[in-house]
């Protein structure tokens, strides 16, 4: 028995291959991301979501860092994620001031939003988002990210931010109901 045991393990040693490669890769080549133009503003390890209308559910559309990129030149803000490992981009679009972040139901560390053109995939679709973070503290980090974002690219297209012309339009609203009720209180006392 030990002769059969040590004729095998001397089987195996003799069967060190070792294989010389044909062709040696010397240059390297380099590949453009399209994003060496821009400065990283916000960069956070997450998970990506689209909801998908005809089985309206989730779908996971993939892990790993979500970035908030400003480009050097035009100063415009956009989202951009790749996976992990294959780095096949999962989302990309510009954050425009439409775009609402709305906190997802049931949880304090994910987000939704609404996306008129991603152009992750050909042709760019209209698509619902969730992101999810491993924390509220980088969920929050997220969103102050997010907003800065829209306000940079709104002070680049000369519009007001949606939620300050709402703030603006409430407070109008509301010093008309004021002056409608003093004018009723004067009418009252005539």
């Amino acid at each position: 028995m030990a002769d059969n045991s040590s004729a095998i393990l001397s089987r195996e040693e003799e069967t060190d291959v070792h294989f010389e490669p044909v062709i040696k890769l010397t240059e390297q080549v380099e590949t453009k991301t399209m994003e060496e133009d821009e400065e990283v503003l916000f960069k956070m390890r997450a998970k990506l979501f689209r909801f998908d209308t005809d089985s309206p559910e989730w779908k996971e559309r993939g892990t790993g860092d979500v970035r908030i990129l400003q480009h050097k030149e035009t100063k415009k803000v956009r989202l951009v994620m790749r996976r992990d490992k294959t780095l096949k981009v999962c989302a990309n679009h510009v954050i425009s001031g439409e775009m609402k972040l709305q906190p997802n139901v049931g949880s304090d560390r994910s987000w939704v939003w609404k996306v008129a053109a991603d152009y992750s995939e050909q042709p760019p679709t209209s698509e619902t988002l969730a992101i999810r973070f491993a924390n509220p503290e980088n969920a929050a980090l997220f969103k102050t990210a997010f907003e800065d974002g829209q306000k940079t690219n709104l002070g680049i297209s000369g519009k007001v931010a949606p939620a300050e012309t709402k703030d603006e339009e409430d407070k109008e609203e509301d010093t008309e109901e004021e002056e409608k009720k003093e004018a009723e209180k004067t009418e009252e006392k005539d």
